[in-house]
């Protein structure tokens, strides 16, 4: 009998088969990465729905603490002040605390319907009555603007 020489291939991949794996892997790597950045006009929408979140927690509060409360833009963000008897001081609580802006916010705008001087308002003041005056907050970035609305219900609403 002839003995028969098989002759075995080594197990294992080639390396052009190695090659087209991370080629392929890659491609993969790159498009999740691509699609993972965000549309900075979202970002900004984003930053507008939380600060009139914030307005309308603002509004109830000084309504609770029976003391007014104001928000003002400030250099790269905005806080919240309280009036006291001494005059305005800046809260310092977790919710309505100093903050820097997010989704690129450039320039805020204050204004009130039917406003006809060009000069703009610093800050919005939150009374201790549930009626408050209308008012407009215009957030400019790169990106675009987003306004918020406040109808003077304590109510506030992005457009």
């Amino acid at each position: 009998m002839k003995a028969k020489h098989r002759t075995h291939r080594a197990a294992g991949f080639t390396l052009l088969e190695m090659l087209v794996v991370l080629v392929i892997a890659g491609l993969l790597v790159s498009l999740a990465s691509l699609a993972m950045t965000r549309n900075p006009r979202t970002d900004l929408n984003e930053e507008a729905q939380r600060l009139a979140l914030l307005f309308e927690s603002a509004d109830d509060d000084a309504q609770v603490r029976e003391q007014s409360i104001a928000w003002e833009p400030v250099q790269g963000g905005y806080r919240f002040d309280i009036h006291t008897h001494d005059g305005w001081r800046p809260l310092r609580d977790d919710l309505l605390g100093p903050r820097n802006w997010d989704g690129g916010v450039t320039d805020v705008r204050i204004s009130s319907p039917g406003e006809r001087d060009d000069t703009p308002e610093s800050r919005i003041v939150f009374g201790v009555e549930a009626v408050d005056a209308p008012v407009n907050i215009t957030l400019y970035s790169a990106a675009g603007t987003a306004t918020i609305v406040g109808t003077g219900n304590g109510r506030f609403e992005v457009r």
